[in-house]
Order: C-alpha cells, then structure tokens, then sequence
C-alpha cells in the first residue's frame, strides 16, 4: 500500500519547471502505457494514437511535448518515483491521479497552492506537520499555514 506524502511551500530539492523537464526526460514507453491513456483522456480529453502522437480534442494531432503541463507532470511523478516534482501546475483535476498513482507506492510532491482533493476520503501524509490527514476539513488549516 502507497501513501502519498505532500510537502507545502519552497522546496529546493523539489523540480519546479515540470515541462522543461519532462520534454528531455520522458520515454516513449510512458505515453502508451495505460495508466497515461487514461490520464490523458481524463485530463486533457485526448486519445493517444501512438507514441508520438495525441489526438487531442482542442489542438488536433500533437507531439507528447504538447500534452497540459498538469498531465505531463502527472506523468513524471508515476514513472521517476525517485524525483520530487512541483505539482503546482496540476489543477484540481488532477488530484485524483495523484492519490491513484500513490495507491500502491510511495509518492512525494511538493505543492506551493491548494488543490482539492474532492469529498472522498483519502490518506495524505502532510510532511511539514508528520501528520496524516484523511479529508479536505482535515488538510485545509494545515496546508494554508504554509502556501
């Protein structure tokens, strides 16, 4: 079982231009995989056709560079676990994925802004405090203490 553990505020070890990093890091591999399809569908309401092209709903036919920022750092935190990555540039949308990648492995990402992680109970490990919190009620007074 994963846990997904959030550290909020300045994070110098945390990377922070997710799409520079992404475009010189990612695999071929991790756009087929079908974990991004669905992310990509969910977020970005696109299809992958292959592993150089989206067929994305706003855009037409994209290179995966041209994926949101919010899927492309999705993307990094799932495959290089290793890595800390500012998840800033995800929406609320995303919020979901991130508890979905952290089901069954650890995860660590740094927020610098609030996200919603919806009404459903969850398990979020707020490292600033060593607290487990279980709900938005629960998160919210921490995590503006320190964003």
């Amino acid at each position: 079982m994963g846990l997904l553990h959030i550290f909020y505020g300045e994070m110098p070890e945390a990377i922070f231009n997710t799409a520079v990093f992404f475009k010189n890091s990612y695999d071929d591999a991790w756009i087929v995989d079908e974990f991004s399809r669905q992310m990509i569908a969910d977020v970005d309401k696109s299809e992958v056709l292959g592993t150089g092209v989206i067929d994305s709903s706003v855009l037409g036919k994209i290179a995966p560079e041209r994926l949101s920022g919010g899927v492309k750092t999705l993307m990094l935190v799932k495959f290089m676990p290793d890595r800390v990555f500012n998840v800033s540039t995800c929406g609320n949308h995303c919020a979901k994925w991130l508890l979905k990648i952290a089901e069954d492995e650890e995860r660590t990402v740094n927020l610098r802004n609030i996200m919603n992680f919806g009404d459903d109970p969850f398990s979020i490990h707020v490292l600033n405090t060593d607290q487990v919190v279980h709900s938005m009620r629960e998160l919210l007074p921490i995590a503006i203490q320190y964003v």
